[in-house]
């Protein structure tokens, strides 16, 4: 294993928050962020945002937003209430121009609208967690909105299957007996969104009992990568799952795999490199000693003398080009991380077994400004990124050229200044339609999902 610095990334002022553009520029890996993306348009950003008479979300001009969904709302299917706390999502093309998102909702045992119970999609009655699905025009226009699965626990992020399907993530590790629990919980299930009762509620065992938080699949090979955003130390791993049915379609990951952990010889804990460019050479692939977790969880698990390697709020995870990418939102010494950063953004190449730190953010800057802690995370127009902003306080979407600018997108007002109003206003689950005219986003309380449309080009 070999350690390859590059030059450090230089840094610009951050610039007034209103501006149109929160510059901070990046040098050595940064491209390799866009790699495999199909726009060759860069930009720095769509303008200012303008405040929204309105009071729900700010945009730049020209730009226009549709409440799609509230929590609270009534289920089209009649089968109940639109659930608490929506997080991770993803959209899917239908017939006749026709969008379907499936949307989790992160759920624990005392959110105040649970998902519904629905017969043959409920995996365990207690859970309150879960999948909706909706079905909307070419116009954005609400056509169905239903349960797509039910009685899972704390579904955070998750990942598309190249079979469009959705494996949404269970961000817990209790155990039947747990909070009520009649079932073990920290699993991945597929969703199909399109017909719900194809998939029923199945958990994917062979994936890992942790708490999971995103997926991404290698397109060529099926492999299976997941993030672990495991809340106290030792902080969560980054998995690699090797399906025994690789791209064998929708249910096939039922017939189980291997399980591995990534471990970088001579890197304990993630946080501790600062260097965009960084590059690891010789990742390895421990196997999982137990994926149950039956007594002890994955990550307090015996790896050998080498040990394994980890990393604080390990959250967003994508494939671009031949690489899968993952995200972790920020570290902090003060909770046990070998250092402070706010966000790291890692490249892995399955090829060459390299790991490179392609972007770091802070902490140099204020968190609070766009650009900071960065969660859900997709492929933008422009062929550069969207990202959602983590943390206390988040109310922000921000974009991210293939030039390394970051620039805000959007800000949620529903949550600023007003007397009792929810803290955990921040965004997530952004994801574009497959035609990039609109982007889906949802704000996790109160629950709220909304199609921004806008010129995107």
């Amino acid at each position: 294993m070999s350690v390859v610095p590059r030059p450090p990334a230089s840094r610009r002022n951050v610039l007034a928050a209103g501006a149109a553009a929160v510059s901070i520029v990046f040098t050595g890996a940064f491209t390799e962020l866009f790699a495999g993306s199909s726009a060759a348009r860069g930009h720095e950003g769509y303008g200012p945002l303008v405040p929204d008479p309105d009071g729900l979300l700010d945009l730049p001009k020209g730009f226009h937003y549709r409440v799609l969904s509230r929590e609270g709302d009534r289920l089209r299917s009649g089968e109940g209430q639109v659930p608490s706390h929506c997080d991770g999502m993803a959209a899917f093309g239908g017939r006749g121009g026709h969008v379907r998102l499936v949307r989790n909702h992160e759920n624990r045992v005392d959110a105040a609208i649970p998902v519904p119970v629905v017969e043959g999609l409920t995996y365990d009655p207690m859970g309150k967690g879960g999948c909706t699905a909706l079905e909307l025009d070419g116009q954005n226009r609400v056509l169905s909105e239903r349960v797509a699965i039910a009685g899972t626990a704390v579904n955070c992020a998750g990942g598309r299957t190249p079979w469009n399907t959705w494996l949404t993530c269970e961000e817990t590790e209790d155990r039947a007996g747990t909070n009520g629990y009649t079932k073990d919980h920290g699993y991945v299930f597929e969703v199909d969104g399109a017909d719900p009762r194809r998939t029923g509620a199945v958990p994917l065992t062979a994936m890992g009992r942790f708490q999971h938080e995103a997926v991404a699949i290698d397109p060529r090979d099926g492999t299976v990568y997941e993030t672990e955003d495991a809340f106290e130390k030792p902080f969560g791993l980054f998995y690699r799952f090797l399906p025994r049915k690789p791209l064998g379609g929708t249910g096939s990951l039922r017939a189980g795999g291997r399980l591995e952990a990534m471990r970088v010889p001579g890197v304990p804990d993630l946080s501790a490199v600062r260097e965009t460019g960084t590059v690891f050479e010789g990742v390895e692939w421990v196997p999982v000693p137990d994926p149950q977790a039956a007594e002890t969880p994955i990550r307090f698990q015996d790896f050998g003398p080498k040990g394994i390697t980890h990393g604080q709020k390990l959250e967003g995870c994508y494939w671009g080009g031949s690489s899968v990418y993952f995200v972790s939102s920020f570290a902090h010494r003060d909770e046990g991380s070998a250092a402070d950063h706010y966000g790291q953004v890692w490249r892995y190449d399955p090829h060459t077994h390299r790991l490179t730190l392609v972007i770091a953010f802070g902490p140099d800057t204020d968190l609070q400004l766009p650009g900071e802690s960065p969660d859900n995370i997709t492929l933008a127009p422009d062929g550069g990124l969207m990202v959602c902003e983590d943390g206390g306080g988040a109310q922000h979407v921000f974009g991210l050229t293939r030039r390394g600018e970051v620039y805000p997108m959007a800000r949620g007002r529903q949550n600023i200044g007003t007397p009792g109003a929810p803290e955990w206003g921040e965004f997530a689950g952004v994801t574009f339609a497959p035609d990039y005219g609109t982007m889906y986003v949802n704000v996790y309380t109160p629950g709220t999902t909304f199609a921004v449309t806008g010129p995107w080009r």
